[in-house]
């Protein structure tokens, strides 16, 4: 696994999320904001998991990098997603549906393709590695939550630079699985 592509595709996936943790970071503790993302990212690359598995027992590796295109759309549609913020419940609790309200469905398209031909050890590290970006997330987001330029970059750049990644992810399942190979070898 090209652990390069997958700290982009975490941070990318998650950006519109860094802005969420910095209001939980207000209201719980951050051992509660580090538990319930933690939980629901474990969650989401599970479900990647399974499901880019069941599409590669069934249909040839280069075929799959047709999922490629999900990150490329993703970065090219209206946002029309709200917050989702709830309130109320225990922490841990409103922290993991807060962020599988925000991003499962960014998180399973783009996770899908890049963790489609992994193997089962593998998968096992890639969830080590991302559950470490999350923690580290946390605390980052923790130590430069009141910094006010920090804020107004993010606000500002934010958006393009998760567009930018998501297609530089698209084009890297592409890639990666062979398909521009395949496509190619018909001419």
């Amino acid at each position: 696994m090209n652990y390069w592509l997958l700290a982009l595709t975490f941070l990318s996936v998650n950006l519109d999320f860094f802005f969420m943790l910095l209001f939980l970071l207000k209201r719980y503790k951050v051992y509660q904001v580090m538990l319930g993302y933690l939980l629901g990212t474990m969650v989401l690359m599970t479900l990647s998991f399974l499901v880019g598995k069941a599409l590669a027992s069934i249909l040839p590796e280069w075929s799959l990098g047709v999922l490629g295109i999900l990150p490329i759309w993703l970065a090219f549609r209206k946002d029309d997603d709200d917050d989702g913020h709830r309130s109320g419940g225990a922490p841990i609790w409103n922290v993991f549906i807060t962020y599988l309200s925000v991003c499962a469905g960014c998180n399973l398209s783009i996770f899908l393709p890049v963790l489609a031909g992994e193997t089962l050890p593998h998968f096992g590290l890639t969830l080590l590695f991302i559950g470490a970006l999350t923690l580290a997330v946390v605390l980052v987001i923790k130590l430069v939550a009141d910094i006010p330029v920090v804020t107004r970059m993010m606000d500002r750049y934010g958006e393009t630079l998760m567009k930018v990644c998501y297609i530089a992810i698209g084009l890297y399942v592409f890639w990666d699985s062979g398909l521009i190979a395949h496509v190619l070898s018909w001419f």
